[in-house]
């Protein structure tokens, strides 16, 4: 039996969905009963705050999948690690004999935010004695229909200057993880995931107004001024200069690279940004679109 954590996110939910079809044995573990009942499958209610719910919610399950929200603007320790931590070890006295982890691209010990913190529990991890896969995606294609992609006049935000991203959809996160939670492949292997394409700004602002119908026009908000508009916004100073220094990293190139590992674990290639665009349409206009006066 499988434990979905992390089961009503972007990925979450789309795992949910590739495992009902397959006819998987799963369990989500949700924090929200009402969200839990919306993913129609066998949920139960936990925290990870809450070690004995974690261990209630694990009990019986030989696979882990392993995600959480990421990282937050406070001092110290990232809440993340102690949280996933706690689902390690919960997963080590329960016996699980397989976690699969949703980690960031470029994981590394010493880097900031997500990418720090990420290193730091795939070590933990790995120390376990627990079986173990890594999924190390690019950034999220669902950026874009998330508040902020957009001015409120309808302008994309752009950030990468010239530099390309090969953004992935996190349907096809999830279609990767499906495959390693119910196959005998991936353990103790590390995996890149990314979209078919590396695509500019400009590219992406072509290919949604192709989707709109209507010419987007982009900002350009490069990294420093970024930080700026954060820090103005009420976010402590240090976190915002930190998020703006892995934009820059982005802009540098550091995602421009696409890789074949969701053709390798799926057997299919992944989704284009344009077929992301046809299945979320409706979410795309709705930040997209500007407010009427």
């Amino acid at each position: 039996m499988i434990l979905v954590t992390g089961a009503t996110g972007s990925i979450g939910r789309s795992l949910v969905r590739r495992l009902r079809q397959d006819g998987a044995a799963f369990r989500a573990l949700v924090r929200d009963e009402t969200k839990g009942q919306a993913l129609d499958c066998d949920f139960v209610v936990g925290d990870f705050d809450d070690p004995d719910s974690i261990a209630a919610a694990i009990a019986g399950a030989d696979q882990l999948f392993l995600n959480s929200p990421g990282v937050q603007p406070l001092d110290g320790e990232q809440p993340l690690i102690r949280r996933q931590k706690t689902v390690i070890d919960a997963a080590r006295r329960a016996g699980v004999t397989h976690v699969v982890k949703v980690s960031v691209w470029h994981a590394r010990q010493g880097a900031k935010l997500s990418q720090g913190a990420h290193w730091e529990i795939e070590e933990y991890l790995k120390a376990s004695g627990l079986a173990w896969s890594l999924l190390q995606p690019a950034g999220f294609m669902q950026n874009f229909i998330a508040p902020g992609a957009f001015t409120p006049d309808g302008n994309l935000i752009s950030s990468y200057g010239s530099t390309p991203v090969a953004h992935i959809d996190c349907h096809d996160i999830a279609a990767c993880a499906a495959v390693l939670l119910t196959g005998p492949r991936g353990e103790g292997e590390t995996f890149v995931l990314t979209g078919p394409e590396a695509l500019t700004d400009a590219e992406v602002a072509d290919r949604i107004s192709s989707a709109l119908g209507r010419a987007v026009p982009r900002v350009e908000l490069p990294p420093d001024a970024l930080a700026a508009a954060m820090a103005y916004q009420g976010l402590p100073r240090w976190f915002a200069e930190d998020l703006a220094f892995l934009v820059k990293e982005v802009a540098a190139g550091s995602q421009a690279t696409t890789t074949t590992a969701v053709r390798d674990i799926t057997g299919r290639l992944p989704r284009t940004f344009d077929d992301f665009l046809v299945a979320h349409l409706r979410a795309l206009q709705a930040v997209a679109i500007p407010s009427a006066p």
